[in-house]
């Protein structure tokens, strides 16, 4: 059975509680091992975590011990995968780098706050996460990400959508959905995410339920080709 670890907490003001109750359904519907838990020290033990199919972190603004980002980086090499949020996965650590590096992206601003209605665009691609999910409308928080160009963008949004600083710049397409690899490990980031009722929204509970699968299938290729993180090692200062 495939394993999952949820890591809740931070700011409250992303309902962390109730969005890891949405995702624990959505993994246990899909044959999932789950285990919650409300405290970072869940990524102190390395041995555990780098046998995890699937890590959910939804934790934001808050600070991280960087052994355990380490860890995490680690058990990601290694196969695991990483799958999250809005602020829980994109906001999480404003002063770590390597969670950045790690996750693809960091929020930087939503202009209009959360009552914004904007519409979500589902690019062309052959991925599976976003098989037979279209284009759709949503209202809350619209984020402005900045992100490694190295992502593949599966879904954008466009600003303005409404009058801000950033309006004196010409339209421009901001991701909202994005996969990437870390070593032999997956990862997938969905922008929306402010509160949990958002999931009640078909197309965006349908991105996070595929995003987590394909997440996870990483590891199971790992396992079967015997992939490791030391594949990736480098002895250079990197942060």
């Amino acid at each position: 059975m495939r394993k999952a670890l949820i890591v809740h907490g931070g700011w409250e003001g992303h309902q962390p509680v109730e969005v890891s109750k949405v995702f624990k359904e959505i993994l246990e519907k899909n044959g999932f091992s789950v285990e919650v838990s409300d405290t970072l020290d869940a990524f102190k033990d390395y041995e555990k975590i780098k046998d995890l199919h699937l890590i959910v972190p939804i934790w934001t603004m808050g600070e991280i011990d960087k052994e355990y980002v380490k860890n995490i980086s680690k058990a990601i090499g290694n196969g695991t995968g990483i799958a999250g949020c809005h602020g829980g996965m994109c906001d999480s650590f404003r002063v770590n780098t390597e969670w950045q590096f790690i996750t693809g992206g960091q929020w930087v601003s939503h202009p209009g706050s959360d009552q914004v209605t904007y519409s979500v665009n589902v690019k062309n691609s052959s991925s599976p996460i976003i098989k037979d999910v279209f284009d759709f409308k949503v209202t809350s928080e619209q984020y402005y990400v900045h992100v490694d160009p190295c992502i593949e963008v599966l879904a954008t949004t466009r600003f303005p959508s409404v009058n801000w600083y950033n309006s004196s710049n010409k339209e421009v397409d901001v991701p909202v959905v994005w996969t990437k690899k870390w070593g032999h490990g997956r990862v997938f980031y969905n922008s929306l995410g402010h509160h949990a009722d958002v999931f009640d929204i078909k197309e965006v509970y349908k991105l996070m339920e595929n995003g987590f699968i394909w997440a996870a299938e990483g590891k199971d290729i790992a396992l079967e080709n015997n992939f490791t993180y030391e594949d990736f090692e480098n002895k250079g200062k990197m942060f």
